[in-house]
């Protein structure tokens, strides 16, 4: 496995597909697309699914994974090349960095699938959540923006909407079991890797769409 893992991390820019360099595409990326189409965001993307199902789904819309994990891109990267899909792209960055590949209203829509929900009090600055990481992203997003968030974890989901509520962002939607809700639609139930097995698991789906720079107090709609 661990010699599977280098391979592909040597081989991982052979693909059209992961941008190298990516910095200098920062203000400019429909250079990178060929066009002027809305850009959405896939943050910790692992394998890629989110990207690659939206963008099936979507061609007249760009979509980037962005993960640290190069072998997880890898797998994303692959799957782009062989479905030929020309509005994907894959990123190998920390999201602490997002503000040095976009700038101000650039991305248009994000997408949080499952991240690490970083379990302990003393980890929470390290959540994709929390505020240091939401000024991160309204310095790439807009104000209608949306942003949404896909976990098993309860604490993360509670935390995330107590955050939000905290800073007074706007909360659109939000349910503690996705599937068991009227939230659940072709967009909500795209399924990743980890998602099919937190579902074997028995694990119910949170999730929550939301909105940054908004000073009016959330006043999302629960559904349950």
């Amino acid at each position: 496995m661990a010699k599977k893992k280098l391979i592909r991390i040597a081989t991982l820019e052979r693909f059209p597909h992961i941008i190298k360099d990516a910095e200098k595409f920062k203000g400019n990326w429909k250079t990178y697309f060929q066009n002027n189409n809305p850009i959405t965001a896939e943050l910790g993307c692992g394998k890629g699914d989110y990207t690659i199902a939206l963008a099936e789904r979507y061609p007249q819309k760009n979509f980037i994974g962005i993960d640290i994990k190069g072998p997880r891109l890898w797998i994303g990267a692959h799957k782009a090349e062989f479905l030929c899909l020309s509005n994907v792209a894959f990123i190998r960055f920390r999201i602490e960095f997002i503000a040095d590949y976009f700038q101000q209203g650039e991305i248009q829509e994000v997408w949080i699938t499952f991240p690490d929900p970083y379990p302990k009090r003393r980890q929470e600055n390290r959540r994709l959540t929390s505020p240091n990481f939401l000024n991160r992203y309204a310095a790439i997003t807009t104000p209608q923006s949306k942003i949404h968030l896909k976990t098993d974890d309860d604490v993360l989901y509670r935390y995330t909407l107590e955050v939000l509520e905290k800073h007074n962002h706007s909360v659109e939607l939000y349910s503690d079991d996705l599937y068991n809700s009227p939230l659940m639609n072709e967009l909500t139930g795209i399924q990743t890797t980890y998602e099919k097995q937190h579902i074997k698991q028995g694990k119910t789906i949170k999730y929550i769409m939301f909105t940054l720079g908004n000073s009016r107090k959330a006043s999302g709609r629960s559904i349950i």
